[in-house]
């Protein structure tokens, strides 16, 4: 037997290197007999670069540079494949959500500067490519600040400088573009298909989850809708309904604006790097997951890229969650053969994240009881 396990992180409690691990000895101590292939996998969110450097040979570079908040300092790393000449900048590291405290939480102050300086940082050092992880942000400043980091300049009705963080784009009036803007080609690696503006926008959709109230979400709205008018007036970049620009708050939006940047699906890349699908020929199973499998786990998650890899090789899908929040019947249709839960009944969150490594155990036996016993 050939099992491919290929979980995303459980965020906020275990990484995917950790989860597959977790995963792989459970599978082992039933029967040494399996074959078990690790290939931790993400999205373009958290664990991208880890990801990544599972995949092939690179190293940490870290750098201290400006966290979510403007008067907070971070140490940050980007991956770095010297070989190819290759970095991957997680902008999480920099400017993501899991930096802040619950308090701290409010995306009209928050900036994505840091994430700027990254890039800045893997430019310098040498990278002819950079591939950026939009993912956990805790920001909704339309990538303005990872910009400005790189020299552009944003400035109101009396020529000042603009402050940072998403409430003030309303005040920017002109737009301008370095002398020297020296970085190397920017491919967006996106865990959604989102656009900057609208229903389905960066404010709308994703503002909340950042602290932002019913009012912070009207203006935060209307000041990225104030960005992409003046984005495709001033510098000719139409960013609004750009499927993906959306991403980390608009940094996706950003980055297409102001470094020429290209968007694509980070499942997909990630697949392709850690060579998925010819991993996956003749496997019986690949067991996938997540900390919380739900619908948006069927729209470009690491869970859509899984299912695509299984229908082309003919493979059994199973996902093991830290919890369940989808209906039987809706996974079984995408071709999903079984979904477990980590969460039992009735258990809170917070004793469910204490104990991740016991109930992801527990999970996996379940699998093998039900599934390969």
């Amino acid at each position: 037997m050939k099992i491919i396990v290929a979980p995303d992180s459980f965020k906020g409690s275990m990484s995917a290197s950790q989860v597959s691990m977790i995963i792989a000895d459970e599978i082992l101590k039933y029967d040494r007999r399996i074959e078990v292939i690790a290939r931790p996998m993400a999205d373009g969110g958290e664990g991208t670069a880890e990801a990544l450097l599972n995949a092939r040979p690179g190293t940490w570079i870290t750098k201290e540079v400006t966290g979510p908040i403007s008067d907070m300092k971070v140490k940050a790393a980007f991956a770095w494949f010297g070989s190819d000449k290759e970095a991957v900048v997680e902008m999480a590291k920099a400017s993501g959500i899991e930096l802040l405290c619950r308090d701290q939480l409010n995306p009209l102050n928050t900036t994505t500067y840091g994430t700027g300086q990254l890039i800045k940082a893997a430019a310098q050092h040498g990278a002819e490519k950079i591939y950026l992880a939009v993912g956990g942000s805790a920001t909704v400043d339309g990538g303005v600040g990872a910009a400005s980091a790189l020299g552009w300049k944003f400035l109101d009705d009396h020529g000042d400088i603009v402050p940072l963080g998403g409430g003030n784009l309303g005040a920017i009036s002109k737009i301008l573009k370095p002398d020297n803007l020296s970085i190397p080609q920017i491919t967006v690696l996106s865990d959604v298909s989102n656009p900057l503006c609208g229903s389905a926008g960066a404010a709308r959709v994703f503002a909340p989850q950042k602290g932002a109230t019913t009012e912070m979400v009207t203006l935060l709205e209307n000041n990225l809708s104030h960005l992409a008018s003046l984005a495709k007036s001033q510098i000719n970049k139409d960013i609004a309904d750009l499927p993906g620009a959306g991403a980390a708050g608009g940094l996706a939006a950003g980055a297409v604006a102001f470094f020429n940047a290209q968007i694509v699906p980070g499942i997909d890349h990630i697949i392709q790097e850690c060579d998925l699908a010819q991993a996956a020929i003749e496997a019986d199973w690949i067991i996938t997951g997540e900390g919380c499998f739900d619908e948006q786990s069927l729209m470009g998650k690491v869970t859509t890229g899984i299912i695509k890899v299984a229908k082309a090789t003919k493979t059994k899908v199973a996902v093991i969650a830290g919890q369940i929040n989808i209906q039987k019947d809706q996974y079984k249709k995408t071709g999903i053969y079984t979904a477990i839960s980590c969460r039992e009944k009735d258990m809170s969150v917070d004793i469910a994240m204490k104990n991740s490594k016991e109930l992801l155990q527990r999970a996996v036996r379940k699998f093998i009881d039900s599934n390969l016993g």
